[in-house]
């Protein structure tokens, strides 16, 4: 270790080195040299990245060191392109052994506690298939999250090269503009463009140019057009005109634009067979096979309830959503939204519900009342298995029966004895299948409600944002004339304010004014002062960069500030256009999928419900008559009612198959929903948390009111019948 003396020294020789150095260049050398914004990018890598994806590098590498499974050549060249777009800190062995280590331990434990539980070989033959169905996917567990961040990233492309070319308008500086966008961008491609300026300053590349060369690389095979309008922004600095310059990052934008477009527009023409295919392998077939299943049950003897739930919610759910994963994974470069909570730290607040009680706010979770009203729902859904565990009596409704468990047409629990075993089961009861409506019920209400109040607060100041920022461009227009006027900007905001008086815009710069001429603010603190500047009432990042290009620009005269601000505005009309064009032609394609998540999932799944309960209902009055027919026969005449009888089986009781309809409606309308959504809007989680929030608590209802209107009308129906015939 170096002594304090030795440190004395060698500061001495630096400082003579600096001084001789400024002598020879004629300048003054700064002694702490300002270091670069991305020295962050580490702290900022670490508090972007989600934690399960730094439990997926820990598992990993730990899985690595015990089994060391080398991939080959092309796939370990493959995972580790993945894994140089994601940034996680593992090798291509690591994710190869990751993707055998854990399903072997799942095989293990998994059959071991399916043997020693339900001691049954179908529960471990299950576990083990479904194990070593996982090695395929963990291993391209790299290559999905790759396909997931491109979806992001993809999602800010259009407004990457927008505050690019934005700023090198003004100021022809290709670090800045990537520094100025990286700081009004979402992650991950903020992320993206730090690192291109993190590799610069840590000397891995010696310019910006060639580090932003070697990262765009990595979207040769998927988006062109990105790469394309980047070198059009660097080939405008070797443009010796002024106009070739604006040219050639106008053109930038342009090919962007025009490509996004088209690229979007065949998207959605091969769209249509894929979500065709989703809608019949998720929703039709599987919803209208249930008719037959009730029957099947009933003539096939070892078949249980948890063996069609294991189908439906596990084995199908994975499969269809395996499926949607695959049609976003296809979409290409889109304009997109962001959760300007994640941007914006003061707005995480809005995430919780806010009582106020005088001058205080109260916050509270949303989980609290999720919690607490899916519990009492469920616990309503339990009933009829709880009044029977603690031996209350069945009860009923509809008149006398004394065929009934209950004495009474329509009963509320009817456990029977099993035709084959000999055991009690059930509860094949009319009010056991209806409260049964309530177990759903709870998991769509508390997921829908978590969701909707989550986002709802959040929401509602992204919309007001997004209102602003379509009235913007015509703000800014003005503002720009105003200023072409040589008016100086605090008198031309005001000018602008008076013109746009009601409306939001209007609202903006009347706030601006009002921090400029009360409170003696300059132009900057007047709109980016954290406590009283305009920007706190309306987080927007298209409006924060294009104040910060009027703060910027207007330091080099009122006419520079007023073209700068002239064509952000077009460029965000264009932005605008183009978005919108995007919207009508996806327009058929997401009315169709919100038709079924809105209305025909949960109305198909609620008739088919309806009919299940009626066959049952048939079934088992049928199944007790023929008892009574039975125990009243004797001698060898008893053989041929007895034959007839073993061939009804037991059957599903309506109360279990319920639930896995309704879990499969729940489930496959979060996941329509969440492929809605991304193929609309690209990672927008924000909006998806909202529309899951709606469609959840929605569809679930609809379900629930369908099921249980059918069920009673039916089982009415066909009680009115069987009395009749068998009266007669």
């Amino acid at each position: 270790m170096p002594s304090e003396i030795d440190k004395q020294k060698l500061l001495s020789l630096m400082e003579i080195y600096k001084k001789h150095l400024e002598k020879e260049l004629g300048a003054k050398l700064e002694s702490h040299p300002e270091q670069p914004t991305t020295k962050e990018y580490q702290e900022f890598k670490a508090e972007f990245l989600p934690k399960h994806m730094s439990l997926y590098e820990k598992l990993c590498n730990f899985s690595e060191k015990l089994l060391k499974i080398k991939p080959d050549a092309k796939k370990a060249a493959e995972l580790q392109e993945a894994i140089d777009i994601t940034h996680l800190n593992i090798t291509p062995a690591g994710a190869l052994s990751f993707s055998f280590l854990i399903p072997l331990i799942a095989a293990l434990f998994g059959s071991l506690f399916a043997f020693l539980v339900f001691q049954s070989n179908f529960f471990v033959l299950l576990f083990v298939i479904g194990a070593a169905s996982m090695i395929k996917p963990l291993g391209k567990a790299p290559i999905f999250i790759a396909n997931n961040w491109r979806l992001k990233a993809s999602n800010q492309m259009v407004l990457s090269i927008f505050y690019t070319v934005t700023y090198m308008r003004h100021t022809s500086n290709l670090e800045k503009a990537i520094e100025f966008a990286s700081q009004h961008l979402a992650p991950p491609l903020s992320l993206d463009l730090k690192k291109v300026l993190w590799d610069v300053e840590t000397e891995k590349y010696s310019s910006v140019k060639e580090s932003l060369d070697i990262y765009l690389e990595t979207w040769k095979k998927w988006n062109l057009e990105f790469i394309e309008a980047f070198h059009l922004i660097e080939s405008s600095l070797y443009e010796g005109e002024e106009s070739r310059r604006l040219n050639a990052l106008d053109k930038s934008l342009d090919v962007i634009l025009d490509e996004t477009y088209e690229k979007m527009l065949h998207y959605a023409h091969n769209l249509q067979n894929p979500i065709t295919m989703l809608h019949m392998l998720g929703i039709i077939l599987p919803i209208l096979g249930l008719v037959i299943l009730p029957l099947v049950v009933s003539f096939m003897e070892g078949v249980k309830w948890y063996h069609l739930a294991v189908i439906y919610n596990v084995i199908l759910t994975v499969v269809v959503y395996y499926l949607g994963k695959n049609i976003l994974s296809r979409r290409p470069t889109g304009y997109g939204d962001t959760d300007i909570a994640e941007e914006n730290p003061e707005l995480k607040k809005y995430r919780n519900v806010i009582v106020k009680i005088g001058s205080q706010e109260l916050q509270i979770t949303p989980m609290v009342f999720s919690i607490f009203i899916g519990a009492a729902l469920f616990l309503i859904g339990l009933s009829p298995l709880v009044f029977h565990a603690v031996g209350i009596p069945d009860f009923g409704f509809g008149g006398e029966d004394l065929t009934s468990s209950c004495g009474q047409r329509y009963c509320f629990l009817e456990y029977r004895n099993s035709a084959t075993t000999g055991e009690e089961i059930g509860p094949y009861g009319l009010g056991a299948a209806i409260a049964s409506l309530f177990i759903p019920l709870s998991f769509g209400i508390a997921i829908g409600l978590y969701y909707r109040l989550k986002s709802k607060n959040v929401i509602k100041i992204r919309d007001k944002a997004k209102q602003l920022e379509m009235e913007f461009a015509n703000a800014l227009f003005q503002l720009g004339n105003r200023l072409g006027d040589n008016l100086p900007v605090e008198i031309a905001v005001g000018k602008v304010a008076d013109v746009m008086e009601g409306t939001v815009s209007g609202s903006f710069f009347q706030l601006v004014s009002l921090n400029i001429r009360r409170l003696g603010m300059s132009i900057d603190r007047a709109i980016f002062d954290p406590m009283h500047g305009a920007l706190a009432s309306f987080p927007s990042n298209l409006i924060e960069s294009s104040m910060k290009v009027l703060t910027q620009a207007i330091k080099k005269g009122p006419l520079i500030a007023a073209q700068a601000l002239t064509n952000v505005a077009r460029y965000i009309k264009e932005i605008h256009k183009v978005n919108e064009r995007l919207k009508d032609l996806m327009a058929d394609i997401i009315a169709s999928m919100r038709s079924q998540i809105k209305f025909l999932t949960p109305a198909i799944a609620g008739v088919v419900i309806g009919i299940t309960s009626m066959i049952t209902a048939i079934l088992g009055k049928l199944s007790g008559q023929l008892q009574q027919v039975t125990s009243s026969v004797g001698g060898t005449d008893a053989a041929a009612p007895t034959g007839i009888l073993g061939i009804f089986g037991d059957g599903v009781p309506t109360y279990y198959f319920q639930l896995i309809v309704g879990v499969y409606v729940v489930q496959i309308t979060f996941i329509l929903t969440v492929i809605a959504n991304g193929v609309e809007n690209g990672s927008d989680k924000l909006n998806e948390r909202y529309q899951l929030g709606n469609n959840l608590i929605r569809s679930t209802i609809l379900y629930v009111f369908i099921s249980g209107a059918v069920m009673l009308l039916f089982n009415i129906i066909a009680g009115r019948i069987l009395t009749a015939t068998l009266t007669a």
